[in-house]
């Protein structure tokens, strides 16, 4: 992201540091939920959980030398717990699991969190587009046709017109964050090679996600394509009011 361009609790959610967290999140809960079922040893679920650390710039370090982001990660979270005695619990880090579980599951929690200060910020919007509308209700202004001068109108309306078309914004919006709410834990292809069904839908549930419905080793990018649009479609309307 452009610094200068990105508001800083934005892109804090994107940082590489936050990134590695929600990658260790969803291994935490991947593994807690493979112990309650006797898969992996309590003791190791434990331990990832709670002492297992990452560091973004050991991440790259390692990236560097074995070119593959996740075993990169994984090498740099065993490092830690290997470091503070937890030599066998590290084994069963990422059991069960391929790359895309994680990375894509992860991106659904950074997405969440950033769709809850987007959706925040068109609320905030919508709230000063009514006052104003209101406020101007009665304020005659040109009306415009093909681009010419038209009958009166007011400015109340115009405001109004954005007012109406910021809440579809806000609906499509919503849609399309609660659609990209989904997880995905189902193995390389999709087909549960390691893992049951019953497995990714409790771990979806400990992260405030759902699984995704049918996958193959991604969660589907309509998912993504849809949730851009309605961030297109906003940004559209910006543009239309600052005009």
């Amino acid at each position: 992201m452009i610094d200068r361009y990105t508001r800083p609790a934005m892109g804090a959610i994107w940082t590489e540091e936050n990134k590695y967290r929600c990658w260790l999140t969803v291994e935490a809960a991947a593994s807690a939920v493979l112990a309650e079922d006797g898969v992996i040893p309590a003791a190791a679920a434990e331990a990832i959980a709670t002492k297992a650390t990452v560091s973004a710039e050991r991440v790259a370090e390692i990236e560097a030398e074995v070119r593959h982001d996740v075993i990169a990660f994984t090498t740099a979270v065993a490092e830690s717990l290997k470091a503070q005695g937890f030599d066998a619990e590290s084994r069963w880090l990422h059991y069960g699991l391929t790359s895309n579980d994680i990375v894509d599951t992860s991106q659904a929690l950074q997405i969440k969190e950033a769709s809850a200060m987007l959706r925040k910020g068109i609320e905030d919007f919508l709230a000063v587009l009514r006052r104003r509308a209101l406020e101007f209700k009665h304020t005659p202004t040109i009306g415009r046709t093909h681009g010419i001068h038209a009958e009166p109108t007011t400015f109340g309306l115009k405001l109004l017109n954005w007012y109406a078309e910021m809440e579809r914004n806000l609906h499509r919006f919503e849609a399309a964050a609660e659609d990209m709410r989904v997880g995905k834990l189902s193995g390389a292809v999709g087909t549960f090679g390691h893992l049951k069904p019953e497995h990714e839908e409790r771990i979806c549930a400990r992260l405030g996600l759902k699984p995704e419905a049918v996958a193959t080793q991604v969660i589907q990018r309509d998912h993504h394509a849809a949730y851009i649009s309605a961030l297109a479609l906003i940004g559209s309307t910006l543009d239309k009011i600052a005009v």
